[in-house]
Parts: structure tokens; C-alpha cells; sequence
């Protein structure tokens, strides 16, 4: 199911848009003039500056839909640290979604929206005690519990029953191993799937009368594009369920899958499959299941980039550039490390693009920096742009609407930069531009 499909509505201009999977849906260029929303980015650009977040509610709404869609007879629960916001929020509220938080800042900002708390779950692999308090208070539908040293923590503070998922370790083997895959289980918290710990663990939840155990919980990587590992996965994760069963003569409703689905950030990369991906899932689980003799357990995602990288575009102003004798170009934006801290942390590149002004030069291979002059301020090498590039032009950078606002910093003091949405022609700031003053606010040293 395409984008199109979901809202049909939406055929007649899908057309328009440029010939990638990496924009939002709803753009559409028109000689030098790009639009996203409705509304021109070299506009969005002179009205708020640079670099700039913009992002298109369509694009979030309609990947919901369509994650909604192919999980209908299952939940699906937007990652909150991929991007999170008031709007946001709402937006995912709106749509039907549950929500994933992982820390007190992102469980406020739940609540600022009135998010319902019985479609919240908290996950975290070092909970700390005010993230477990916000989350009694606000009486979240789901803590994930990730350490057997978690469970004294939570049955000594809950108040009332608190339902729990456990989160396993399974490893899927080779096929699923992601571009940004899950760290080393001995790098990371779970429990093992296989009987011992898991009996362990299991043995102390239930014998806690304020928790109650209703799933199994699981994380395989980031930006996995095949099903391979998904599938080595459920087989262990519902051979782990019949042995909670026969064990404890405990049913367990409820799994969830996470989330790590991949997103193209390169031409060429393809779009991740998610009707598919959910057929194959429920069709694996069905079999193993009836195998195991267990009733279909409720199968949750979580989704986070999945539903608003590709709803995003940075902007960002030249502010230098250098050409070498071969032809190559290297040019110097006005953002990069402390806005979009990806590059360094992940080595990920992406696909820049000049907007805003007539260009006849050839394309020239071209390398693109930030500003903050560190070897792994890098958001593009090698990738074709014009080779008359110079100061002040204004270049697009799509896949940009996961983990850049959210990672942001405040790296060489620089303030990060606004959120703006954009909607029917229309656009409207979600997250102010940060200042210097702002920064400054917080250091208390005279």
C-alpha cells in the first residue's frame, strides 16, 4: 500500500513531486522553486532563517495511516525520541497512535497534550527515579522492565497495579543486523530468552502483587531493511511465551516487536516494505503460535524515524566554498554537528540540494560540511551539486526529521535552530529559534 492509497486524494499530486522517496509527500518543484506543504522553502528560509527544521504534517499523518493500516488488528506506538514535540504529539494522538517514552522531559510533554495515558509505555534501559515517578503520576498504560535490579525499584514505588512488559535479549543472527544495529547484548539491558534468567526474571514479577506481566518486549537494531532477523526473532519470542506459559501457567496477551524499520536517506535506498513486513510478520507469528499452542498474542511496533525523517527538510545558507584543482568542491553550511549530530555518531550522509535560483552549471562532486571544523562534521561526500556554488546560496537537505531536532546541542554555543511545520499553504513554528540569550540563561557564573 502507497502513500496514495491511504488517501487517495492525494494521487493527482503525488505526480509533482520529485522522483525520490527521500522528500515529503506533498513536494513539488516548479523551475527553481521548491515546495513542501504548500509553501516554498527559499520563503520558509527568508522568514525564519537558516538552518531551519521544516517539517510536513501531511507526511507524518499519512505514514501513521499507513502503519496504522498494516498493523490494524495490532498497535502501533510512535518512538518518541526520534522527534519529539507538542504537535507532534497531537498529531499522533489524533491518528490513533500509542506512544513510547523513555524519560520524565518526554512523558511532560505527553501530558502538555493530554496524550492518553493507557496508550503510553516507558521504556529505558537506566530509568531514573524521577522518569519512574512521572510515570506512577501520569499512570502510564506500560513500563518496560530491562534489569532484574528493576524490579525490587518498581514494586517498592508503584502505587496500586502497574502493568509491566519484560524486555528479552534474542539474538536474530546475521540477516538481522540493521545499518545501525542494537549494541552487543553485553553492552545493553534484558533479559536473555532463553529459560534461566528469563525464569528468574519472570519469577520475581509475578511474585510482586503491584506488577503485573503482560508481554514480552524487544529492540533488534536501526534502519533493518530485511525481514530475516524479525522472523528469527518471533519464533524465539513465542517459544519464550509458551515457556512463561508451561512454567508459570502464565498466558502473556501482548508482544512488541519494536521498531528499527529503514528509511532511505540515499537515492537508490528503496522504501521499507511495511505492508509486506506486516503480512510476513503475522503470518510467522500465526504459525509459531498455533505450533506452541498459544492464542495470538496482540502485536505492538514502534515505530519513530519510520514516521517523520522523510517528513523533514533542514535548510541551511553556503557559507564557504573551496574548489580543488581536480573539480571537486567542498562547501561549508551554516549548520551541521550541533544540529544534525548523525553524521559523527552514525556516519550517515545524506542528499543536498540547491533551491531558490536559476542554475545552468554542470554538477561538480562535491563534499559538504557544517561549521564546527570537526572531522565528523560531514553531511555529504562526494555527492553531485552545481560547481558554481558560492555564499548565501540556499541548499535543502531532505530525510531530516529524525534525531536531528532531538539530538540537537548546544555545541560551540551555537542556539538550535526552530521547528516549523507546514500544512495546506500554510506554515506555523512549533519550536521557537533558540538564542543566546536563552543559552546564556542557564549559566549562573559570575
Amino acid at each position: 500500500m502507497t502513500l496514495a492509497d491511504v488517501l487517495p486524494s492525494l494521487r493527482s499530486s503525488l505526480t509533482h513531486r520529485f522522483d525520490s522517496d527521500l522528500w515529503p509527500v506533498t513536494t513539488a518543484r516548479t523551475g527553481v522553486e521548491v515546495t513542501v506543504g504548500g509553501v516554498a522553502l527559499a520563503e520558509l528560509a527568508r522568514q525564519h532563517g537558516t538552518p531551519c527544521y521544516v517539517l510536513d504534517e501531511q507526511d507524518v499523518r499519512l505514514r501513521c495511516r499507513q502503519y496504522r493500516s498494516a498493523f490494524g488488528d495490532g498497535e502501533v506506538a510512535y518512538a518518541a525520541r526520534a522527534l519529539a514535540s507538542r504537535a507532534v504529539f497531537g498529531w499522533m494522538a489524533e491518528e490513533g497512535l500509542g506512544l513510547s517514552v523513555c524519560s520524565a522531559g518526554e512523558l511532560a510533554v505527553a501530558a502538555a497534550v493530554g496524550f492518553p495515558a493507557d496508550r503510553l509505555v516507558l521504556h529505558g534501559d537506566a530509568k531514573a527515579p524521577a522518569d519512574l515517578h512521572a510515570a506512577f503520576d501520569y499512570r502510564v498504560g506500560r513500563i518496560v522492565i530491562e534489569s532484574l535490579t528493576e524490579i525490587p525499584r518498581l514494586a517498592a514505588e508503584v502505587r496500586g497495579r502497574q502493568k509491566v512488559l519484560l524486555r528479552v535479549l534474542a539474538p536474530a543472527g546475521p540477516a538481522g543486523v540493521g545499518r545501525v544495529p542494537a549494541p552487543p547484548d553485553d553492552e545493553r539491558f534484558g533479559v536473555s530468552a532463553a529459560p534461566g534468567e528469563l525464569d528468574e526474571a519472570v519469577g520475581r514479577i509475578v511474585g510482586q502483587p503491584g506488577l503485573e506481566l503482560v508481554g514480552l518486549d524487544f529492540f533488534l537494531g536501526s534502519q533493518v531493511a530485511r525481514f530475516g532477523g524479525y522472523e528469527s526473532v518471533l519464533r524465539r519470542l513465542v517459544e519464550a511465551l509458551a515457556h512463561v506459559r508451561d512454567r508459570y501457567g502464565v498466558v502473556l496477551p501482548e508482544l512488541n516487536l519494536g521498531g528499527g524499520f529503514a528509511v532511505p536517506y540515499r537515492d537508490g535506498d528503496g522504501e521499507f516494505p511495511v505492508d509486506v513486513f506486516a503480512t510476513r510478520c503475522r503470518r510467522v507469528l500465526r504459525v509459531e503460535c498455533d505450533r506452541n499452542r498459544l492464542p495470538l498474542p496482540r502485536l505492538t511496533v514502534t515505530p519513530g524515524r519510520a514516521l517523520v525523517a522523510r517528513a523533514g527538510v533542514a535548510l541551511y545558507r553556503v557559507l564557504a566554498v573551496r574548489r580543488e584543482p581536480g573539480g571537486h568542491q567542498l562547501v561549508a553550511l551554516d549548520g551541521g554537528l550541533g544540529d544534525n549530530p548523525r553524521p559523527a555518531l552514525y556516519g550517515a550522509r545524506y542528499t543536498p540540494t540547491l533551491i531558490g535560483r536559476e542554475n545552468d552549471a554542470p554538477a561538480t562532486p562535491s563534499t559538504v560540511v557544517g561549521r564546527y571544523g570537526e572531522a565528523g562534521d560531514v553531511l555529504a561526500r562526494d555527492v553531485p551539486l552545481p560547481g558554481d556554488l558560492h555564499p548565501g546560496d540556499l541548499l535543502a537537505v531532505p530525510d531530516c526529521g529524525a534525531y536531528q531536532h532531538a539530538m540537537a546541542s548546544n555545541y560551540t554555543m551555537v542556539p538550535r535552530p526552530p521547528l516549523v511545520a507546514v500544512n495546506g499553504g500554510a506554515s506555523r513554528v512549533l519550536v521557537r529559534r533558540e538564542t543566546v540569550e536563552d543559552v546564556l540563561a542557564r549559566d549562573l557564573g559570575v
